[in-house]
């Protein structure tokens, strides 16, 4: 949260991306090294060609920075969702859109901690309309471009046509909690139903590497072709390749919502 060029305070937080602190970087850059050393290793039992292998970590932080997004992303949508139930019981008892934002910014704290997403925005929030008197349009709009979410989009722009032509607003945002509220127990309804598959699914790929393992700890002499022949290299290159592209595939047939 900074000082905005027109003197409101303003969060720059967009939830569709992620800045990874140092020590998640180095965290991730250590232990992806250390997984992807071992694993060449496992197939190809040499250290120059692990060890030059182990720098690709750096190509998937970009990769892990969307994954923290998009869980962050989801525990937005949740608050959201409580929020919207905060607001509706405030508007319906008479309050106006200010009014209620700066309630929930206090009732909300014993829900959630100040270093949640929507404490964070309803801090913001609170602060600009205390001390710089700014408009509930202008921070629900920031607020929604900002989300990268389609539910909380959708919500602020019913609210503004409401709002312009005199809708019943806390009759409209008791709706959206509804739908909101219906659609995250469908998604984790998928979620259960695609559990136990992604869980057959990793153990089916991890299968082929820990009976190579175990082939290497047991009777090495049994492997060791694999290792010092042309053919044999070439059978743990498309082995290694077959299990990566089977564990992409799986993480992609199984990741979906509604």
């Amino acid at each position: 949260m900074i000082w905005g060029e027109d003197g409101l305070y303003t969060m720059t937080v967009s939830y569709d991306t992620y800045d990874l602190s140092r020590k998640e970087k180095w965290t991730f850059a250590v232990l992806g090294y250390t997984a992807i050393f071992a694993g060449v290793f496992l197939f190809f039992r040499n250290i120059p060609v692990s060890a030059a292998a182990g720098c690709s970590v750096y190509f998937l932080l970009p990769r892990y920075g969307d994954s923290l997004a998009k869980s962050r992303k989801n525990e937005l949508l949740g608050q959201f969702r409580d929020l919207l139930l905060v607001l509706s019981s405030s508007i319906e008892s008479g309050h106006h859109m200010e009014e209620s934002i700066m309630e929930a910014s206090h009732s909300m704290r014993t829900i959630y901690p100040p270093d949640s997403p929507i404490m964070m925005e309803l801090e913001s929030m609170r602060k600009s309309l205390e001390e710089n008197n700014a408009s509930d349009v202008s921070l629900l709009t920031g607020f929604a471009e900002r989300s990268c979410s389609e539910d909380i989009q959708d919500f602020v722009q019913v609210y503004l046509a409401c709002r312009n032509t005199g809708g019943d607003i806390g009759k409209v945002i008791g709706h959206t909690s509804k739908i909101m509220t219906e659609k995250m127990e469908i998604n984790n309804q998928i979620a259960v139903l695609t559990a136990q598959k992604k869980l057959e699914g990793r153990i089916i790929s991890t299968m082929p590497i820990a009976m190579l393992l175990g082939l290497n700890i047991l009777s090495p002499s049994y492997v060791t072709v694999l290792y010092t022949t042309p053919a044999g290299r070439l059978i743990m290159l498309l082995s290694m390749g077959g299990i990566l592209t089977g564990m992409w595939l799986m993480e992609k047939l199984t990741d979906f919502r509604v």
